[in-house]
Parts: structure tokens; C-alpha cells; sequence
């Protein structure tokens, strides 16, 4: 690889790191470590084929799915995930709540197979249309279907303090807890 691919490669790593991160947290089910590794293998995967890759962020985003998959192929055991604690209230006096819906949804989506949980996430996380997970996941749109409303009855039964969020104007803000041992 050239000087010029290489600084290319940097940047695009410094640039979307975090974005990939938080994508590979949610794939892992709130498993910071898994998720570091596993955006680690697409990296190294990426960086192999840089010079050719049309859309990098594309590219590594579709090896973290894969890589994903072929996990719960594997059958891997499920770990047990530590409980955060509760962060100390603010200046926003909402903002406690907020981060228990979200310590409250990483559970649930724990709960939940890996492969209900991935294609929640690339339904509503990355906002891809049915065709794109279903091509992604190698499955057909039906099965891309039934699997999200499966998924998502599961999370509600689940969390059903997430139904009072129903009505409510959906919160963008995915950015992990930090879980202390």
C-alpha cells in the first residue's frame, strides 16, 4: 500500500471509528469488548483490499455484519453482561431517564437472538429498507419481515417500560453506557 492509501486509511479510521463502534456495540448486544474486536477484524480485513474499495464506509460496514453472523453461527456462549451503574443526575433533569431507557433497551436487546438483534439494528439503527438487510443477511425480504415484528413483540414483552415510548418522538442519541465492573 502507498503513502497516499495509507493516510487515506487513517483518516477514514479516525473519522467513523466511533460511528462503526457504536453500530458494533449494538450488534453485540452492549458488549464493548466483542465490539471492539469485532470492528477491529473489519479493519484489518478493510485495509487489505483499501485500494480498491468504492465505498469504504459501506465496505466495512457489510464485514461487520458478516463477522456478526458467522458468530452466532458459531454458537458462541452467552456471557454474562455486568450492570451499570446508575449515572449521578445532572443539569437536565431528564437526562437519568433517558440513560435508563437506554440501559433498559441494551438489556433487552441482550435478551434477544443475535439474529433479532442484528436485524432490528440494521432496520432501525441504520435505517436500511428491507431489501438491503435481507441481501445483507443472505435471507429473503418475508423472512426480513417476519423476523422484525418477532423481534420487536420479544423487546416489547421484554421492556414494556419502552412502551411508553410508542407515541413518543424516537431519541437518535445510541451513544453506549459505560458499564463498570
Amino acid at each position: 500500500m502507498d503513502a497516499e492509501a495509507q493516510e487515506s486509511f487513517r483518516q477514514f479510521v479516525a473519522g467513523r471509528s466511533s460511528a462503526l463502534l457504536r453500530t458494533a456495540v449494538l450488534l453485540t448486544g452492549g458488549d464493548r469488548h466483542a465490539a471492539e474486536d469485532l470492528l477491529q477484524n473489519a479493519l484489518v480485513r478493510a485495509v487489505g483490499r483499501w485500494q480498491r474499495i468504492d465505498d469504504p464506509e459501506a465496505y466495512v460496514r457489510r464485514i461487520l455484519y458478516r463477522q456478526q453472523i458467522s458468530r452466532w453461527r458459531l454458537k458462541w456462549p452467552r456471557r454474562e453482561v455486568p450492570v451499570a451503574e446508575l449515572p449521578e443526575a445532572g443539569g437536565d433533569p431528564d437526562a437519568a431517564g433517558r440513560a435508563e431507557l437506554r440501559m433498559v433497551l441494551r438489556t433487552a436487546l441482550s435478551r434477544l437472538t443475535p439474529r433479532q438483534r442484528t436485524v432490528l439494528v440494521l432496520r432501525y439503527f441504520e435505517d436500511l429498507p428491507e431489501a438491503d438487510v435481507a441481501r445483507l443477511l443472505g435471507c429473503s425480504v418475508g423472512t426480513v419481515r417476519s423476523t422484525t415484528h418477532r423481534s420487536l413483540a420479544r423487546l416489547r414483552t421484554l421492556a414494556p417500560e419502552l412502551a411508553a415510548l410508542d407515541g413518543a418522538q424516537p431519541s437518535r442519541d445510541f451513544s453506549p453506557v459505560e458499564v463498570r465492573p
